[in-house]
């Protein structure tokens, strides 16, 4: 009875931890901010263009600056201050270290033949669905879900990625869509598929039809 109350209070502390963690994980930053999340944030606005100098742990003016000029071109109050709905729209719009390798991995895996547009358009794709309320509102969630993709279930996704595929998927993050807001897409020569079949094709680049 002891051990199992013992484990019970144990599985509540871990569970506590981790809730703790995951607010804790994106804290509200603003000029003056110092600390191990800047580097993120500022990694972040430099995949879309809006921080260039070396990433750093310190909240200075140009880090706001990077802020504001985000916020103000996605709808958000230009205060400068990265709460929750800033780092909402950033999660939705960018990538970190890790989720930047995430996307290189999954465009070297699903398309490494393709010409550089084709590998664009497939890290397009994982950026589309990222996007959209009908997927994981996470890169890995996104490409870890369930028979999203190919590479993950035939284990190529753990393949190490090239430099042009960390290009490509730069270029994806940055906003550069070749499918026309493409959701899936297929090889026609492989999939037996009627349901890819079925869906109105946006673009057709190299092997691949880009659909909705």
């Amino acid at each position: 009875m002891y051990r199992l109350l013992a484990l019970f209070a144990l599985l509540l502390l871990v569970t506590a931890t981790t809730a703790n963690h995951k607010v804790d994980a994106s804290p509200v930053l603003k000029f003056g901010s110092v600390g191990q999340d800047i580097p993120d944030l500022q990694f972040r606005l430099q995949t879309i263009g809006y921080y260039n100098l070396p990433i750093d742990t310190s909240f200075g003016n140009a880090t706001r600056s990077a802020v504001q000029r985000f916020q103000k071109n996605n709808g958000l109050q230009s205060d400068g201050v990265v709460g929750p709905r800033t780092w909402a729209k950033l999660n939705k719009l960018t990538v970190n270290k890790i989720e930047l390798s995430m996307l290189a991995r999954v465009i070297y895996a699903e398309a490494r033949g393709e010409q550089y547009k084709g590998q664009v358009a497939v890290g397009a794709v994982v950026m589309n669905r990222l996007q959209s309320s009908k997927f994981p509102n996470t890169v890995k969630g996104v490409i870890m879900e369930p028979n999203a993709f190919s590479a993950v279930k035939n284990g190529q996704y753990w393949l190490i990625p090239n430099q042009t595929a960390f290009k490509a998927a730069k270029e994806a993050v940055k906003g550069v869509d070749p499918t026309g807001n493409a959701l899936f897409y297929f090889n026609p020569s492989i999939t037996s598929s009627a349901w890819f079949k079925s869906r109105p094709v946006t673009k057709k680049i190299g092997n691949h039809q880009f659909t909705l």
